[in-house]
């Protein structure tokens, strides 16, 4: 066979070949689509939350679970972690300072929230009950603190994850420790207490096994997630595989009755232990993969994916975004005992 023939045989393939690798390069960077992953921030200390800013500014918070948590909220400047605003309000004494706190969002007016769960180390909410606090950064000032009645909260509260709705100005969170959904109209600072008790903010199992360990805990409605239209909020136990939604408008009905609220939870899907949740712009769901050391997501089209799987990511904590698409998280390392953990990290994916 000549070289002339050779060529024009093989050419077609050649050229389908050369494209295929391009596209493949250009969707993620790696032949396989694989994310790149990298620290940002290590901590000797475990934190939970994390938030980014519009201008990128990174926040994270310490939750109060043990004796040695010096400082609740923190900013991240070139991977040093500095008390925000200042120490003042990391000292637990006084009106205007944190206590326990489990969570930090920045929503899309870049806002920043902190919530506060008042429950220290799990011992039972103090008689402040839960409170969340509302941050110009700005001017790094405090513009109005949120608190809650009794009835909203319970004794055995944990305000876990927060998501604001700045179009309808609403606040809602999860509460962990005793499970429902708590929204909070941040116009007026009336709060309900939907879906206690019902199943879908219930924890479905005693145990996770994460990274082949067995985790024992029984966790209520912890990771909360607002789709992009705010047509629905989204929502699952710590322990927990089965996602559930529910319609915006329906839990913002005050007329509606607890039996009928309830017939409108939606289960989603069966999906991998997760505890934060986050959605992008388009519409996936990202996730934690506890039991995999991973991050998956829940595709627009509804599938189930893994992001990427790392030894590194040893509890894939809380989940946030910055403008362009990197993604965020916190390693908390929650299924190890304490002796076997190493230094917590904070990790960006970034997908070009």
């Amino acid at each position: 066979m000549n070289k002339s023939i050779i060529t024009q045989h093989y050419l077609p393939l050649l050229l389908v070949a050369l494209l295929f690798s391009s596209c493949q390069f250009k969707k993620g960077g790696t032949a396989n689509n694989e994310p790149t992953l990298s620290s940002v921030a290590q901590s000797d200390k475990q934190w939970t939350g994390i938030a980014v800013s519009q201008s990128g500014r990174l926040f994270v918070n310490y939750p109060y679970w043990s004796g040695n948590v010096p400082v609740s909220v923190a900013e991240i400047t070139d991977g040093v972690a500095r008390a925000y605003p200042d120490m003042q309000w990391n000292q637990r004494t006084g009106s205007l300072s944190f206590n326990a706190v489990q969570s930090v969002f920045i929503d899309d007016k870049d806002r920043l929230w902190v919530l506060d769960t008042n429950n220290p180390q799990f011992r039972g909410v103090n008689t402040t009950g839960p409170q969340l606090y509302h941050f110009n950064l700005e001017t790094n000032e405090v513009e109005k603190i949120y608190t809650f009645p009794k009835g909203v909260y319970k004794t055995d509260s944990y305000f876990n994850d927060v998501r604001i709705d700045t179009q309808q100005e609403v606040a809602y969170m999860t509460d962990s420790g005793d499970g429902a959904i708590i929204v909070l109209n941040l116009d007026t600072g009336q709060a309900q207490r939907l879906l206690d008790d019902h199943p879908s903010t219930q924890n479905e199992t005693d145990h996770l096994i994460c990274d082949g360990r067995r985790w024992e805990n029984s966790v209520h409605s912890d990771g909360i997630a607002l789709s992009p239209d705010r047509q629905y909020l989204y929502y699952i136990a710590l322990s927990a595989h089965t996602l559930y939604r529910i319609k915006t408008a329906v839990l913002l009905n005050k007329d509606i009755s607890p039996k009928e609220l309830a017939k409108q939870v939606e289960k989603v899907k069966k999906i991998p232990a997760t505890d934060g949740m986050l959605f992008d712009k388009i519409g996936n769901l990202y996730l934690g993969g506890l039991e995999t050391n991973a991050v998956n997501r829940l595709t627009v089209d509804d599938t189930v994916e893994t992001v990427i799987q790392s030894p590194r990511i040893r509890w894939a904590d809380s989940f946030a975004m910055d403008k362009d698409g990197n993604l965020y998280f916190t390693t908390s390392q929650i299924h190890l005992d304490e002796k076997e953990r190493g230094v917590y990290e904070v990790l960006k994916l970034s997908f070009n």
